[in-house]
Formats: C-alpha cells, structure tokens, sequence
C-alpha cells in the first residue's frame, strides 16, 4: 500500500492512508495483545539506543541537569570538608595542659634491677591534644631542684608530637638507681610538660602507687613519652 511515486495525487495518498488504517485496525481485533507487546518492546528498544548513559546504581537515569549538579557539587564539597578537617586536625591541635591530664605513677620492681616508677599520662579533656620529648620531674618534695636529665640510652631524636585522643595514653618512666649510700628517699614527686620550644609548663605533685610507694635513688634520669609501655615485660 505505500509507495515512493512522486507524482502520487492528495487523493491517492489519502486513499491510501485510510486503507491502511482499516487494515490496522482490522489487525488489532485479531491480535492487539501481542502487537501492543510487540509495539512496547520496540519503542523500549528505541528509547533505550537512544538514552545516554547513566552513572546511577541500578541503570537508573541521571536527574536533571540542575539535580545532577548539584549532587555532584554537594559530593565535592563533602571530601574537600573532610580533607580540611584532616589538616585542620593536625594543625589545630593545641598542646597538653597539666590541668587536663591525669596522671599516675607505679613504683615498679623495687629495689631490683630495672627499679623505676612507670608515668602514665591521659588525656582526660574533650578534645585531641599532644606531649612531646620527656617530662620535666622533679623527685621528692624539692619543687627547686633541677629536673632530672634525659635517659642517656633513650632516642636522642624523640621530639616527636605523641598526639592524645580524649581518653588516650602516654608513657614515660623515671629509671631510679640506688647505689646504697647518700640515696634520697621519697614517695611522691613533680611532673611538668614540656612545649615544643623546651619550655617546662607548671608542676603538679604525683603519688607514687604500688606494692612499695616509696623508692629511693642516687641518680635518675627520664625516658621519652611513648604510646607503648617501657620495660612492659
């Protein structure tokens, strides 16, 4: 019934047109289940050759050009927020203040080799804050005595910033050495935090706990802050 003639009248090709209407229709009696399936599939498969492709989970298609934007923006946003955060955390985070930290003190194997009192060091503020290098103690009540020096055999280089949670830990220890004569005797004694620049913030008087509080010394020195245990054996 169609044809391609260009010198077709209006008259045939309307002809043309309502006979080919009549014999659709006829056709949708006989069967117009399987040709509206038919039909269906066909423009799904147009539509589908025709649709662009999608980045969404499940083929779902893109939204709008504004929603899409604006999704793809928030998520941008997102990450560098988080990014920002994760600098701004390391940077932001001040130095611990004696005020905020609670701190305990073990007298460990007494009078044995190894003799030391064992600092424990937690972060009992809300926010992340840092130690670095050893702490400033001061043995006994003699608040004007000189600190005691670093462990010679501890890492020369460990100025590193020892970063606390809010409820986290350091440690440190004092190595106590007690020659039997002219040895000092105490069981408390004063720990200060040292800035980044060296400078000893204020004192704050610890107890010593344990099977034996009290310990003794002729000289001592101090390790540096650590996440880990010394002498954890």
């Amino acid at each position: 019934m169609i044809t391609h003639r260009a010198r077709r009248t209006a008259r045939s090709a309307t002809l043309a047109a309502v006979t080919a209407a009549l014999a659709l229709g006829l056709t949708a009696c006989n069967g117009a289940d399987d040709d509206a399936k038919t039909a269906s599939a066909d423009r799904a498969a147009d539509t589908a050759d025709n649709r662009p492709a999608s980045s969404g989970k499940d083929g779902a298609e893109p939204k709008s050009g504004g929603d899409t934007d604006e999704r793809e923006g928030s998520a941008t946003a997102s990450g560098g927020t988080d990014e920002a955060a994760g600098r701004g955390a390391d940077s932001g985070t001040q130095q611990c203040r004696g005020d905020e930290m609670l701190v305990t003190a073990v007298h460990r194997f007494a009078g044995q080799e190894g003799d030391h009192l064992l600092i424990t060091a937690s972060n009992e503020g809300g926010k992340p804050c840092w130690v670095t290098s050893y702490p400033a103690v001061k043995l006994g009540g003699d608040v004007d005595s000189a600190a005691l020096p670093h462990a010679k055999k501890d890492d020369p280089s460990g100025d590193e910033r020892v970063t606390l949670r809010p409820g986290g830990k350091a440690y440190s220890a004092v190595n106590l050495f007690d020659y039997g004569s002219k040895n000092h005797t105490a069981d408390s004694f004063a720990i200060g935090l040292r800035g980044a620049d060296g400078d000893v913030g204020p004192f704050y008087s610890v107890d010593s706990e344990g099977e034996k509080p009290q310990f003794s010394w002729n000289e001592a020195d101090v390790l540096n802050w650590n996440t880990e245990k010394p002498y954890n054996f």
